[in-house]
């Protein structure tokens, strides 16, 4: 009846989660995951000891930091200096496009997503407006971009912040295996959105009949910029270091917090709480899992068979599924705390697929979703089908040239042996 009860619960919390929220409530992911921890203390089949002990708080603390470190860049100017970099442009549409892919692939690849992406986006649209272009293709192709840049690091994006925390993964072997098919995904954005909207750019009633709308600016402060880039070229270099990454984290962290211009309330109110609750809720689920014994019984079945995903050709069409399906994060945090030891290959292969595999659909990353969210406040709204038109292509050959790669490298085989 225990294993009963928790599996009971992790199944609609999953299915909530491929849902998106729960039908007829205001009840998006994060509180799915929530509810299902009250329900699991409710049952008994947690308490607030196990709430605790189960979340991985290296993991946390990894994640504050990264957001704490992002917000220093937000907070400073440095990414509303970006947004104009781009929207003030006047060499050409295809000019302002090929900048929007390379500063969101490129900010994405050291910040923290949500925040960049809820700074830069509403600067990028009201820029495109003011000029008359229809903001759309730029809103297709920072998403796309973000998403494809954040998968060259270890610091991109909240997946490959959890995989490579949970797995240990080393940031610079990480890089040098990510960062070719993380670039090559760049130029395939660039050219896919280019090839469907450039004709339309300039022709479209939506950027004529709307005026630009008012959005935050944050003034440029050099001194808080520098500042801000010191401490991620701090960070790299600690990451060299035997000092547990989370550690030196939150060490540059708490230095940008003690800040003479910007106060530490500013600070930790960019934080996305919500979803380092969603993480932690998801830890404390899949923790009852491995109580209840279900985990290692699930273990045990998947390994006699052979099913885990351990080659290329299965670990592909998984990412893609799961990721567009539950997410990136559920499905690493599901998939590594059932099978804790994988082969050295598949958190790399994980972190880089899931990651290109958000591109896929509207509703395949929380980076897509939120940045659709803002267009749409902003008159700017896409459909999934305008989305999916230039997602699909993008991501199959995003996908294809990351398993050649993959494959070539040796990170992970493409068949299983014989």
């Amino acid at each position: 009846m225990h294993a009963a009860i928790v599996i009971v619960v992790l199944i609609l919390t999953y299915l909530g989660m491929a849902a998106g929220r729960i039908a007829w409530l205001q009840v998006d992911r994060t509180g799915i995951a929530l509810l299902a921890v009250i329900a699991l203390l409710a049952s008994g089949e947690m308490t607030l000891d196990d709430f605790g002990s189960d979340i991985d708080t290296p993991t946390i603390a990894f994640l504050f930091a990264m957001m704490i470190i992002s917000a220093q860049f937000a907070e400073s100017g440095f990414i509303d200096l970006c947004a104009r970099t781009i929207t003030d442009n006047r060499r050409g549409t295809a000019a302002l496009l090929a900048l929007t892919v390379a500063i969101g692939g490129g900010l994405s690849a050291i910040l923290a997503t949500d925040i960049l992406i809820v700074t830069i986006t509403p600067l990028l649209i009201a820029g495109a407006q003011s000029r008359g272009f229809d903001p759309r293709p730029f809103v297709i192709a920072l998403a796309a971009a973000t998403n494809a840049g954040s998968a060259a690091t270890l610091i991109g994006n909240p997946q490959n912040i959890i995989i490579g925390s949970l797995g240990r993964l080393d940031f610079w072997l990480f890089l040098a295996i990510c960062a070719v098919p993380a670039l090559f995904s760049l130029v395939v954005i660039f050219a896919v959105v280019w090839l469907q909207w450039h004709a339309r750019i300039t022709r479209t009633v939506l950027a004529a009949t709307l005026d630009p709308p008012q959005v935050a600016l944050h003034p440029l402060d050099r001194n808080q910029t520098i500042k801000g880039a010191v401490a991620i070229l701090a960070l790299l270099v600690l990451f060299a270091t035997p000092l547990p990454r989370e550690i030196g984290a939150l060490i540059i962290a708490a230095l940008l917090l003690a800040n003479r211009k910007i106060t530490s309330r500013t600070m930790i109110a960019a934080v996305d709480w919500p979803l380092l609750l969603l993480v932690s809720c998801l830890f404390a689920i899949t923790g009852a899992l491995n109580h209840s014994g279900v985990a290692a019984e699930v273990f045990e079945f998947l390994t006699r068979h052979a099913l885990w995903p351990d080659t290329l050709a299965e670990l592909t069409p998984f990412s893609v599924l799961m990721s567009n399906a539950i997410g990136g994060v559920p499905t690493a945090m599901l998939l590594l705390q059932l099978w804790q030891t994988p082969p050295s290959g598949v958190p790399y292969a994980l972190a880089l697929l899931s990651s290109l595999a958000g591109n896929l659909l509207l509703t395949g990353s929380l980076t897509n979703v939120l940045i659709a969210e803002r267009a749409d406040r902003m008159g700017a709204g896409l459909t999934f089908a305008e989305y999916a038109r230039a997602g699909v292509p993008i991501a199959i050959l995003s996908l294809g040239f990351a398993v050649s790669w993959l494959a070539l490298t040796r990170t992970l085989p493409l068949l299983p042996p014989g």
